[in-house]
C-alpha cells in the first residue's frame, strides 16, 4: 500500500477487499458497449495498444478516500501499463498499487443525474471529483452521442484542476499522452447510425476499424481485377492472346 496525504484527506491505493461488493447496474444504454469496443478496436488494429494496456470498460478503477473504499467505473479509459499480471486484475484495478494513472477517462454522458460533473469531495465523492483530485487523470472526456457535443478537459499541472480544451482546425483534440488526437465521426459501424469518437494519428491520419479495412482490401482487389481486365482487353486488341 502507498499513500498521499493532502491538506483535507488522505489517499491509499489498496487492493479492493475480496468480500466488496461491487455494483451491478446496466450501463445507461444499448449504444454505450458499441462507442466503447470501436475507441479499443482502432487502437490495437493500428497496434497502438501496448502488450500492458489496459482498456477498461465500465469497470471498477480503486482508491481508498480516508480509509473508505471508492470506486468509480468509467465507461471508458485507457491505462498504458499494468505491472501485475492480468488474473490480478479481473475484477478491479487500483492505480499505483498494480500499474499506470489512466492517461484519459471517457464518459458518456447520461440523462439521469449529471453525474459526470458531480465535484462532490465527500464520500463518496463524485466522478468528477475522484478524476481530478483523487486519481488526477490528466485527461477527461465527456461525449454526448445524441447531440455529437464532446467536451475534453486537461488536468493544469498549476491549479491540480480541469481547464476545458479547444480543438485544432481539424476539430480534434490533442492527448499528448498518447501522441493521437480525439474526435468525432459521423456514420455508420455496427449497425449503429450516429456520432462515434475515433481517434487521429499525429499526421491526420484516421485510425480505422476492422470493418474498413477489409472494405479497403476489397476496394484495393477490385481495382487489381479491372487493371487486368483493361490489360487483357488490349492485348486482345493488338492481336495478342493473353496468357492465364
Amino acid at each position: 500500500m502507498t499513500a498521499t496525504i493532502t491538506q483535507t484527506y488522505q489517499i491509499t491505493w489498496e487492493k479492493l477487499p475480496e468480500d466488496y461488493i461491487l455494483p451491478d447496474e446496466p450501463v445507461d444504454n444499448i449504444n454505450q458497449p458499441a462507442l466503447a469496443a470501436a475507441l479499443t478496436q482502432s487502437l490495437e488494429l493500428a497496434e497502438k495498444l501496448p502488450a500492458n494496456a489496459l482498456t477498461p470498460t465500465n469497470y471498477g478503477i480503486c482508491a481508498t478516500l480516508n480509509g473508505a473504499t471508492v470506486v468509480k467505473a468509467p465507461d471508458w479509459a485507457y491505462i498504458p501499463n499494468i505491472t501485475v499480471g492480468r488474473e490480478e486484475v479481473i475484477r478491479s484495478y487500483t492505480p499505483q498499487l498494480e500499474g499506470d494513472i489512466p492517461i484519459i477517462v471517457i464518459e458518456f454522458l447520461s440523462d439521469k443525474d449529471g453525474g459526470e460533473y458531480s465535484i462532490k469531495p465527500t464520500y463518496p465523492p463524485g466522478k468528477w471529483f475522484f478524476y481530478e483530485c483523487i486519481l488526477k487523470v490528466p485527461n477527461y472526456a465527456i461525449f454526448e452521442p445524441a447531440s455529437g457535443n464532446l467536451e475534453v478537459y486537461l488536468l493544469d499541472n498549476n491549479t491540480g484542476r480541469y481547464a476545458i480544451q479547444s480543438p485544432n482546425e481539424n476539430q480534434h483534440y490533442l492527448i499528448a499522452d498518447m501522441n493521437l488526437y480525439l474526435g468525432l465521426w459521423q456514420g455508420t459501424h455496427e449497425n449503429r447510425t450516429g456520432y462515434w469518437l475515433r481517434w487521429w494519428d499525429e499526421n491526420g491520419q484516421l485510425l480505422f476499424w476492422g470493418s474498413e479495412l477489409v472494405e479497403q482490401e476489397r476496394q484495393r482487389a477490385e481495382q487489381e481485377r479491372q487493371r487486368a481486365e483493361r490489360l487483357a482487353a488490349q492485348l486482345r486488341a493488338a492481336g495478342i492472346e493473353p496468357q492465364d
